[in-house]
Parts: structure tokens; sequence; C-alpha cells
């Protein structure tokens, strides 16, 4: 039997959340809806919505298999899937393997740099403040986090990274950088939660260095719906 969407529970820049009959699970539905730089820039990308659900859950399943548990539970259709309800960390985390975008522009570097190692940052996860970048005593001294989840936070997001770059590498994409969000369950488990998706990583081509993702849609670059369609594409096709 498939759950039906109960009341509205949130609704994000590109995503909406439905309660179900079951306390402890959500529907996730994905929306066409693009934002960027805080909201300021608003536009609709063509089967956005699709891509991004399928493409968090496929990848989510694959880290899953390594071990580092996430909130998917089942897909409904394309743009539909229903998740664990968890309390999520207000803690947006950033990790770069290559310099581009906000580190460019704040560093004074070109894009294209590729890191000996990858830089981890946080951000505080609020609109009011353009989630401003802080450090862990920052998210410590806030009562964001404990030490020891942010400690976990750290660890799976550095794991995270290699499968993820080891995956896309194998089709012929670099991971430039990424965003995640992680989520409490009732029992105080640190799980994976958000998306994983165009929307929250650049991917270049490994050999043109064409952007696949919503840097094309920020920067006016032309062809959104096509980038999103191709990283989908290769996702998928072995």
């Amino acid at each position: 039997m498939i759950p039906e969407k109960k009341e509205l529970i949130y609704e994000g820049k590109a995503k909406k959340v439905f309660a179900t009959d079951n306390p402890e699970e959500v529907i996730v539905s994905y929306k066409n809806d693009a934002t960027a730089f805080d909201g300021q820039k608003k536009g609709t990308i063509r089967g956005k919505g699709s891509v991004n659900n399928q493409m968090s859950n496929f990848l989510m399943g694959l880290i899953e298999e390594q071990g580092i548990p996430t909130h998917f539970v089942e897909q409904l259709n394309e743009t539909d899937s229903i998740v664990k309800k968890v309390e999520i960390v207000p803690l947006e985390v950033i990790v770069r393997n290559i310099s581009a975008g906000s580190f460019a522009q704040h560093y004074g570097v070109e894009e294209g740099i590729v890191f000996d190692e990858p830089t981890f940052e946080y951000s505080y996860k609020n609109d009011d403040l353009h989630d401003p970048l802080l450090n862990t005593s920052h998210a410590i001294a806030l009562k964001l986090a404990t030490k020891e989840e942010l400690n976990d936070i750290k660890n799976k997001t550095l794991k995270i990274n290699q499968i993820l770059k080891d995956f896309f590498k194998d089709k012929g994409v670099d991971l430039v950088d990424f965003k995640l969000e992680f989520g409490r369950l009732p029992d105080g488990t640190i799980i994976l939660a958000d998306e994983i998706s165009p929307d929250t990583c650049r991917f270049w081509d490994s050999k043109t260095g064409t952007k696949l993702d919503k840097d094309r849609f920020r920067r006016d670059l032309g062809n959104v719906e096509e980038a999103y369609q191709e990283i989908m594409k290769r996702v998928f096709n072995n």
C-alpha cells in the first residue's frame, strides 16, 4: 500500500515534506523551482525534481552499502520518496576538492586548483543570517551539536567524499565540492539526510571542465536542463 501524503510539514526552496500515517517517516517531494544567491535569483529548471530525487536516492543507497546510515527508505515515483523523519542538525557541511565558487572568491584564487586534501567547513543553517561560516567551537557554544556529534559528522562526511569521488571519477566527472546535511533519529543516531544532487554538488566533466550542475543556472550559462539530464545519465549508465 502506497503511503498517502498528509499535512505539509515543511516547504523549502527545492522540496516539500509531508507527514504520513507512520510517525517515523515522511514523504519528500522534489520541486522544479530553482533559487540562487539567498533566493535573490529565482526560476524553474524543467525536470530538476525528478533528477534530484532519483539521483539522490541512488547515491544514498551507494553510501548505505559502505556502512553509513542515511534517511532514504523508498522511492515512490520520479519526484517523491519516503525518508526517515529526523531532527535536522542546523549545520551545512561543505567539502571542497577543487577551488570554485565562494572559496575562489573569498580567498582570491582561480577556480580549478586541485587540493592536496579536501577542505572541510561548516556553515550555520540559518537563512536570516545568510548561513554564516562557523567552527566547531561556535557550533558547540550555540548548542547546535555536541563535540561527539561533530566528530561523527566529520568522519562520515570525509568517508562520503571518498565514496562519491571514486564513483564519479569512473563516470568521467570531477566532484568539485558539495554540501551535506545530517539529522538525528529519536535515539540520537546521526544519519545522512537532505539530498545529493546537482543542486548541492559541483560536477565538472573530467576532460572538458563543462559544468554539470546548478552553476549553469547561477551564472546564466545556458543548457541548464541538459546539464541535469547529462549528470543523471552518467550516474545511471554503467
